[in-house]
């Protein structure tokens, strides 16, 4: 099992990570119909975030039902993006029932493999409390394997003290995560014009995207990557691995533990082809 925290909601709102649960048919879960709602499937997650309109937003949404709302922490001033705010205040006064939420939920597995931390670095709770969280995490739980996924602010951020933030930020994640893998907003954003002006074979048309539809493409991304992460322990096959051997295998020192995550390909022709091995690996690297 693998537990998730997700700080600052990711600027974007990450929830779009458990929509593909609609289409799932399994004859182990509790489904009524195909496109129905799953009843028994639970996220195994912290909510964390010092502004409580995001995370109500998220609770009230069609998926939130998956999340137990009593692992939901919340604030109502927010961190006024300062990382110290963040890391020092919030850090200070919520680590105990941050520590209690974790436990709470690591009870419930199964097997607990490792933890994911989901977090922006741009603002104060995502940066600040976030690292916090961390070494909350590494102080309480040493044996357990720490994959971080940090978002980095684009250059157009509207945030002054972001690249504060993020400098003070990448200090402690370089520190106590075991497996780091950034995402870029910026980067996210030139692939999702790529992906949206995109010519598949003889299908001429060009998305203009609205803004929340953007954010939706760009986090869909990032939930790919996840789920391609985990999907070796969560699928049998010739290839099935533990998601501990990632950072065994890719993480030679302990601070040269920044991974750069790729995925091909980027999206589906409508008219399906049939891709061979060697070209999905050079459009990864391209």
């Amino acid at each position: 099992m693998h537990i998730m925290m997700n700080l600052d909601s990711f600027q974007n709102q990450l929830q779009v990570s458990f929509e593909n649960v609609e289409n799932v048919t399994s004859k182990n879960l509790k489904v009524t119909h195909p496109l129905s709602k799953i009843q028994n499937l639970r996220a195994r997650a912290v909510l964390i975030d010092m502004e409580e309109g995001v995370l109500n937003s998220i609770l009230k949404s069609k998926v939130g039902e998956l999340f137990n709302s009593t692992e939901v922490i919340r604030d109502v001033s927010g961190a006024g993006n300062n990382w110290a705010t963040g890391f020092h205040y919030y850090g200070c006064s919520y680590s105990e029932q941050i520590v209690e939420a974790i436990r709470k939920e690591c009870e419930l597995c199964d097997c607990l493999q490792s933890f994911f931390i989901l977090h922006s670095m741009g603002g104060g709770t995502g940066s600040g409390l976030g690292t916090k969280t961390l070494s909350l995490i590494a102080d309480n739980f040493p044996e357990v394997f720490r994959f971080v996924i940090p978002v980095y602010p684009s250059e157009e951020d509207d945030v002054i003290t972001s690249p504060y933030n993020t400098t003070l930020a990448m200090k402690h994640i370089s520190e106590h995560g075991n497996c780091i893998l950034p995402v870029e907003n910026q980067s996210l954003s030139s692939i999702c014009q790529l992906v949206g002006s995109a010519k598949v074979d003889k299908i001429k048309h060009v998305v203009n995207e609205s803004k929340d539809v953007a954010f939706h493409r760009m986090n869909s991304f990032v939930a790919r990557v996840i789920l391609d992460i985990t999907a070796s322990g969560r699928f049998d096959g010739s290839m099935n691995v533990d998601i501990n051997e990632i950072s065994m295998n890719l993480v030679p020192f302990p601070r040269a533990n920044y991974l750069i995550p790729s995925i091909a390909p980027l999206y589906s022709p409508k008219i399906p082809q049939q891709r061979h091995l060697d070209a999905i690996f050079t459009d990864v690297f391209s």
